[in-house]
């Protein structure tokens, strides 16, 4: 999923939810078979022949430019997601990654609320959204689709460390909820799991799914000089604000994905009293004590 977003009436399948990134469209989708938890049945069968080229074709174009911008594990798993020509079915890809990691994916309609997303992460359930963009989309969707779920998120989970992290976060999700926290959680799930890059030996590197799935992003991300690169700070990016329907003015950059799951081992509950004393900060901010790439 592309964010953490919020349903103001609980489980009521007929309300759009809201979402803590700044956009000017609606989301979409269709909640009616969703069970309670919000995963349904992955209708594989209900894919048109066009649908699955489509898919293919956005695989082809995002795979041929992988090397040189995205991180050597999402490439080295990529391949985890079966034959490029079909999009996957959910239960065969669920038995490769419940082998490697004891993870899983589910298929929901499309966003959920952040209580449901959390609760799925914490128990190793990761929600794909089950509909593909339409051809005129092609270049760009704002809400997550099965192809920026499945491509964008699923090959990183296949990652000891980094599915790691994608259970802590989720089980500090739950706990932020309770303290009226998430929106700080969805920020740093922006920019870490959405929107990350990662240093390496030779050079930065993409490993956020949002960067991944994009066809301009994923470029932009790594070579424009215009964006903001700046060290991973938790704090910092808990306060940033960000928006769901343009390339970012600012991304943030971990040295390792150990360095990613360690931070989410302390208890958050004074972290989330800091951040809510210092104030938000603009995308496009720059602070004294930033490390800038």
């Amino acid at each position: 999923m592309s964010l953490t977003p919020d349903f103001h009436s609980g489980i009521n399948h007929g309300v759009a939810p809201v979402t803590y990134g700044q956009g000017d469209r609606p989301p979409r989708g269709d909640y009616g078979s969703a069970r309670a938890d919000y995963t349904c049945e992955q209708d594989w069968a209900a894919y048109t022949e066009a649908e699955h080229d489509l898919y293919r074709r956005l695989h082809e174009r995002q795979s041929a430019q992988l090397p040189g911008l995205a991180c050597e594990e999402f490439i080295a798993a990529v391949g985890e997601l079966g034959a490029p020509d079909r999009i996957p079915r959910f239960d065969a890809l669920s038995e490769r990654l419940y082998r490697a990691t004891r993870w899983e994916v589910v298929a929901v309609p499309g966003l959920i609320p952040e209580e449901a997303f959390f609760r799925l992460l914490a128990n190793r359930r990761f929600p794909v959204t089950g509909w593909l963009r339409r051809p005129e989309e092609f270049d760009y969707v704002v809400e997550p689709d099965v192809f920026h779920d499945l491509f964008g998120h699923v090959p990183l989970l296949f990652n000891p460390v980094f599915a790691d992290y994608m259970q802590a976060y989720g089980a500090g999700g739950l706990k932020a909820s309770r303290l009226e926290a998430c929106e700080y959680l969805a920020r740093l799930y922006w920019y870490t799991v959405e929107f990350g890059l990662i240093a390496t030996p030779a050079g930065l590197r993409a490993y956020g799914a949002g960067i991944l799935s994009s066809a301009g992003e994923l470029r932009y991300s790594v070579t424009s000089p215009q964006p903001r690169r700046i060290g991973f700070d938790l704090e910092r990016m808990m306060r940033t604000r960000y928006k769901i329907d343009t390339y970012q003015a600012a991304y943030f950059v971990i040295d390792s994905f150990d360095q990613l799951f360690d931070a989410t081992a302390p208890d958050f509950t004074p972290v989330y009293r800091r951040v809510a004393e210092g104030g938000e900060l603009a995308p496009d901010s720059l602070l004294p004590g930033d490390r800038v790439y």
